[in-house]
């Protein structure tokens, strides 16, 4: 995978010897580091059920990434290259009120799920965050779901999250858009445009605990965490369960 194409070669595995991802100290982490910042809105009087705000920003993600801007000679394109020659993080954020209204006005999307509001901008520097996004928490995305996600609905994609592994809302959000990321670019041109033709459907689910050792071992693409922030370094967080990737398996 070429660090500085977002749409490498199908057949190259994303977690391969250069992938972001990959633990351990490599030429990427010489990079200087960026980050792609998301936003989710998180009122008082209603916040956004877990899982739903968990799918729609890796929706995001994937939004921002089949965007013209972060393309070729697009306003973001080389903000999202430089992005993609270090280390692919992303940081959650949460608004609301006066705050949600400030970060809209931001370059940026805005993407909506069934409950939920997520905005994500181009990538910024480590140490370079807007003002007006710099002083919103991280801590604090603590979401529940009011019921049980049901079974998935198949012959959509799926993002399993570890069932061993105990992850804040927001920093289950971040690495649903990893394996999102991921999926994308695993896929063919023409596999991303019908992805992108209905919206980027996707569902976020808990892997069985019976299941997880044969899914993350099944040659899906794994998420490996890098050990920032919560978990240890190396941990698999979640499989991008694509059915166009599980074809080819």
């Amino acid at each position: 995978m070429s660090s500085q194409d977002i749409h490498p070669p199908a057949e190259v595995p994303a977690v391969g010897a250069d992938s972001p991802f990959r633990p351990g100290r490599i030429a990427r982490d010489e990079a200087p580091q960026f980050v792609l910042p998301l936003v989710v809105r998180i009122e008082k009087a209603g916040p956004p059920a877990r899982t739903d705000a968990l799918q729609t920003a890796a929706r995001a993600v994937l939004v921002l990434l089949s965007d013209d801007r972060a393309h070729g000679e697009g306003e973001w394109a080389a903000a999202v290259r430089d992005w993609q020659d270090a280390r692919i993080r992303k940081v959650v954020r949460r608004a609301r009120g006066a705050e949600w209204r400030k970060a809209q006005t931001l370059p940026g999307i805005t993407v909506h799920g069934d409950v939920s509001e997520v905005r994500v901008y181009p990538p910024v520097p480590l140490d370079g965050w807007p003002k007006e996004l710099a002083k919103l928490q991280v801590s604090g995305t603590d979401l529940d779901d009011p019921e049980p996600a049901g079974p998935p609905t198949p012959g959509v994609p799926v993002l399993w999250l570890n069932p061993e592994l105990e992850m804040s809302a927001g920093k289950a959000m971040a690495q649903a858009g990893h394996a999102a990321q991921l999926a994308w670019w695993e896929l063919t041109g023409p596999e991303r445009t019908a992805w992108r033709d209905c919206g980027f459907r996707l569902e976020v689910r808990t892997a069985p605990r019976e299941g997880w050792p044969e899914l993350s071992g099944s040659g899906l693409p794994v998420v490996r965490d890098a050990g920032f922030t919560e978990i240890a370094p190396g941990s698999a967080t979640v499989v991008a369960d694509h059915p166009a990737l599980r074809a080819r398996l």
